[in-house]
C-alpha cells in the first residue's frame, strides 16, 4: 500500500471496543492520502449507519472512478 497508494476510503466506528479509532488512523501511516470518516458508531457500523456509509461510498466512487 505504501508504494502504490491506491485511492482509499476508510469509514470507521470509533466506539468499537475491538478496533478503536487509533486502528483506523494507523492506516494513514501507509496511506496518507486516504479519506477517513469517523462515524458515531461501533463495530457494527454497517448495521447502524448503513445509509451514511452508502452515501460516503457512492460519493467516493463517483470522485475516484470518474
Amino acid at each position: 500500500m505504501r508504494e502504490h497508494r491506491p485511492p482509499t476510503l476508510i469509514v470507521w466506528g470509533p466506539h468499537d471496543g475491538y478496533m478503536p479509532e487509533g486502528s483506523a488512523r494507523a492506516y494513514l501511516r501507509d496511506l496518507p492520502d486516504a479519506e477517513l470518516h469517523l462515524l458515531d458508531a461501533g463495530h457494527w457500523a454497517l448495521e447502524t449507519n448503513l445509509d451514511e456509509i452508502v452515501a460516503l461510498t457512492r460519493d467516493f466512487l463517483d470522485r475516484t472512478l470518474s
